[in-house]
């Protein structure tokens, strides 16, 4: 079963490639922009997720997608990544797999030549693993053969 951290991950990915969240009843959608805002999800972003978690979530889905933010949670289903981009998409972990994957319709994704979506990085933590990681491989001796 997809969690609810794991479904907010999921759409956070695909609205930063334009993917909309789709209401039938209110028949709209919605596309925060933009998502991230430094270390945490934009407020924008977040106002989004807690109209959706307020929402009858049996009432929308991803763009591009069939299955709703319901259906996600249920568990029957898990975010895992896709075959052809490695982008987050739900997968059955019972019965058929779904049909498609939201990149199915954009014709330019992957592109390796653009920064893939990311979730919030907090820059503090990420520079104190590179700091260990240098110190760690500044301890390591290097043989280096004299010149002769």
């Amino acid at each position: 079963m997809a969690t609810k951290q794991e479904v907010k991950k999921y759409l956070a990915h695909w609205f930063q490639l334009g993917k909309k969240v789709i209401f039938i009843k209110g028949n709209y959608s919605i596309l925060p922009q933009p998502v991230l805002r430094g270390e945490t999800y934009s407020p924008e972003f977040e106002d989004c997720w807690q109209k959706i978690l307020k929402s009858e979530i049996s009432d929308c889905y991803l763009e591009g997608t069939q299955e709703t933010i319901a259906d996600l949670l249920t568990p029957t289903w898990e975010i895992l990544p896709c075959g052809r981009c490695a982008m987050p998409v739900p997968l059955r972990s019972l019965g058929m797999p779904s049909l498609l994957c939201p990149c199915y319709s954009l014709d330019s994704w992957p592109n390796t030549d653009l920064p893939a979506p990311r979730c919030p990085v907090n820059n503090q933590d990420q520079l104190k693993q590179i700091h260990s990681r240098l110190l760690n491989t500044s301890s390591v001796s290097v043989y280096c053969p004299s010149e002769n």
